[in-house]
């Protein structure tokens, strides 16, 4: 059972970092998705992170900021971006956005699903946009391969937060962020294993 300390942690860095990085554009194999769902993953602070235990599998995010860290969970690829200075472990899990560029090979890609669909979820995201384990490691900085776009000042929706969607521990921590209103964002589930406080 998820401990009362380790419910009452402040929220840290990588929750502001996953709110800058709502309404920016993320390009991957010819598709562009505007960013409107992201989590946040404090590292060695959160036992809900692939980095609270460092392994092969997660030392990516203990390396540079910026970083794509891919990986595969029930058959899909995930993609996060690594936003912690080296060494700290934080990352931010891109959980949905709309397709605003490409929109046909977003279709051909995941099949005859509502255009608000194509990147809803992160497996739906990746596969939209052609992410795979080959992208794992890539600048998100630079200007080929995966990456995001310069940033836009303008931030036309409201951001929300609430609990993070199918984590078990620390599954009360409201390190979900996502654009009010957006039917691009997918919907909440809670770990049916998930202790409630």
């Amino acid at each position: 059972m998820e401990s009362l300390v380790l419910a009452m942690v402040p929220e840290p860095s990588v929750c502001a970092d996953a709110c800058n990085l709502l309404y920016r554009i993320l390009v991957g194999h010819g598709v562009s998705v505007l960013i409107t769902e992201v989590e946040a993953y404090d590292g060695p602070n959160d036992p809900a992170s692939h980095a609270y235990t460092r392994t092969p599998r997660s030392e990516i995010m203990y390396g540079p900021p910026m970083r794509l860290y891919v990986y595969q969970m029930h058959g899909h690829h995930c993609a996060n971006i690594v936003t912690s200075p080296e060494g700290h472990g934080s990352a931010v899990l891109i959980r949905a956005g709309r397709v605003v560029d490409g929109l046909d090979l977003a279709r051909q890609r995941r099949g005859g699903v509502a255009d608000d669909l194509l990147a809803r979820g992160p497996g739906n995201l990746t596969r939209a946009l052609g992410i795979t384990r080959a992208d794992l490691g890539a600048d998100v900085t630079a200007p080929d391969g995966v990456h995001l776009l310069p940033e836009d000042d303008e931030r036309p929706g409201d951001v929300v937060a609430g609990p993070r969607v199918g984590v078990r521990l620390a599954a009360d921590r409201p390190w979900r962020f996502w654009v009010d209103g957006e039917p691009s964002v997918s919907a909440y589930r809670r770990h049916p294993k998930a202790p409630r406080l």
